[in-house]
C-alpha cells in the first residue's frame, strides 16, 4: 500500500492465484478483504484474475459486492468476452487504458471433447483455443478503441507458462503436454501483457512488454533467497513508456540447507541469525552421506532446539535415495511430488520410449483433471 500511494497507482492488477487454494481459510479472506478497503481509500482500482489454484465459485460469489468498492474480478472466462474487456480509469476518472482481462484459462471455458481425439490433437486444439480467446479479446479492444475515438493503450493479462519462462517447484503445470509453454508468438500486439502463474520475475523471449511480475512471497524453497518484485508500469497514448521493478520486502526468512551431520549444526546455528524469537527461520534441511539413518528426524530436531528457527521441512539427499538406503527406509510421500511418484513406478518397468512418453502425457491430464474437481468442489 505504501507504494501505491507514494507512486499515485492508478491500477492494481493480479494476475491470478489470489489464495494457494481454492479454499482459502478466514484470515486469508480477511487479509484480501483489507486490501480492497485499503485500495479504495487510496483511489486505486483492483482488477483480479482467477488463476489455476483459485476456484471459480470463491471468487465468483462476492464479484457483484466488491465492484461496489471499485474492485473487478474476472473468475473465468466468460460467456460473452467482451465482459472481459474493461475500461481503466486514472484517478481523475479519465479513460486511460482498456484492459482484455484473461484469467486462467481451463479446457473445458474452451472446447468441447470429440471422441476419437488423439493427446497430440487436444493439445493443438487447446492451443488454438487459447490463442483464438486472445486475438478475440484484443480485436474488441480495438473496435472499442476506434469507436470511443480515444488513443489509448491496450494491457492484456494471462495466467499460463509461457516458452521459456523458468519456474519453481511450487508451480503447478496447468497444461499438458505442449501447452506446459504457450508460445509468446500467440500473443496479440498488445502495448503491455502482464502475467501470472510462474513465481520468478522475468521477462519473456526477452520482450520489455510481456513480463511476470512473480510471487510477492517465496512459495517454495528453491524461491529462499531470491528477489521478489512488483512491477510498475506506465503507459499512455503512445504506449508502453516504463517498466520500473519495486522490491518487496522479505517478510519471512526462509533458508534451505544441505550437508551432513558434521556440518549441518554450523549451517543451522548461521541461519539462525537472521531469526529472531517472533519471526523464526524456516528450513528445509537436505541431508547427505548420512541420509540412511532412520533417527533423522530427532536427530535434526535435536539441532534445531533453542535457535530462532523451525524445521518445516527435512529430505534424504536424492541421488542417494535409490543406491545407499537399506530396503524400507524409501523416501516417505510426503517428499516427493505425484509426478516423481509416477516416474519411479515407470522405472520398475521395461517399455519402450514411445510408450513412457504417452504413459507421462495421460498422467498428466489425470492429474489435471483431480486437481481441477478439487479446487472446483471446494
Amino acid at each position: 500500500m505504501e507504494q501505491v500511494r507514494e507512486q499515485a497507482v492508478d491500477v492494481l492488477l493480479i494476475a491470478g492465484d489470489l489464495f494457494d487454494t481454492g479454499s482459502p481459510p478466514s484470515y486469508a479472506r480477511e487479509q484480501f478483504n483489507r486490501l480492497v478497503v485499503a485500495l479504495r481509500d487510496s483511489g486505486a482500482q483492483l482488477v483480479v484474475l482467477g488463476g489455476n489454484h483459485d476456484s471459480l465459485a470463491t471468487l465468483g460469489e462476492s464479484r457483484e459486492l466488491l465492484a461496489c468498492l471499485g474492485t473487478r474480478v474476472i473468475p473465468g472466462a466468460a460467456v460473452d468476452p467482451a465482459e472481459q474487456l474493461l475500461t481503466l480509469h486514472d484517478r481523475q476518472g479519465r479513460p486511460a487504458a482498456l484492459l482484455c482481462a484473461i484469467p486462467f484459462l481451463r479446457p473445458r471455458e474452451l472446447l468441447r471433447s470429440e471422441a476419437g481425439q488423439s493427446a497430440e490433437d487436444k493439445q493443438l486444439q487447446l492451443q488454438e483455443a487459447i490463442q483464438q480467446h486472445y486475438q478475440q479479446l484484443h480485436a474488441l479492444a480495438c473496435q472499442r478503441r476506434d469507436a470511443e475515438g480515444h488513443c489509448l493503450p491496450i494491457v492484456a493479462t494471462g495466467h499460463l507458462t509461457t516458452v521459456g519462462a523458468s519456474a519453481s517447484e511450487s508451480v503447478r503445470e496447468i497444461y499438458v503436454g505442449a501447452l506446459q509453454a504457450f508460445p509468446t508468438s500467440a500473443f496479440p500486439p498488445a502495448d503491455y501483457i502482464a502475467l501470472g502463474h510462474i513465481h520468478r520475475p522475468q521477462k519473456v523471449g526477452g520482450h520489455e512488454h510481456i513480463r511476470y511480475s512473480g510471487s510477492p512471497i517465496a512459495l517454495s524453497f528453491d524461491e529462499a533467497g531470491q528477489d521478489k518484485q512488483v512491477l510498475l508500469v506506465d503507459l499512455d497514448a503512445n504506449g508502453l513508456q516504463r517498466v520500473e521493478p519495486l522490491p518487496v520486502p522479505c517478510f519471512q526468512p526462509l533458508r534451505s540447507l544441505r550437508g551432513d551431520l558434521q556440518s549441518l549444526p554450523e549451517r543451522i546455528r548461521e541461519a539462525a541469525r537472521e531469526g529472531s524469537e517472533q519471526r523464526p527461520v524456516w528450513l528445509e534441511v537436505v541431508v547427505e552421506a548420512d541420509d540412511y539413518l532412520s533417527d533423522l528426524q530427532a536427530r535434526i530436531t535435536a539441532l534445531c532446539e533453542g535457535l530462532p528457527v523451525e524445521l518445516l521441512r527435512l529430505r534424504r539427499a536424492r541421488q542417494a535415495q535409490s543406491a545407499a538406503l537399506p530396503a524400507g527406509l524409501a523416501a516417505s510421500l510426503d517428499e516427493l511430488t505425484p509426478l516423481e511418484v509416477f516416474e519411479r513406478r515407470l522405472a520398475e518397468e521395461t517399455l519402450p520410449p514411445e510408450r513412457v512418453q504417452a504413459l507421462l502425457e495421460r498422467h498428466a491430464q489425470v492429474l489435471y483433471a483431480v486437481q481441477q474437481e478439487a479446487t472446483e468442489n471446494s
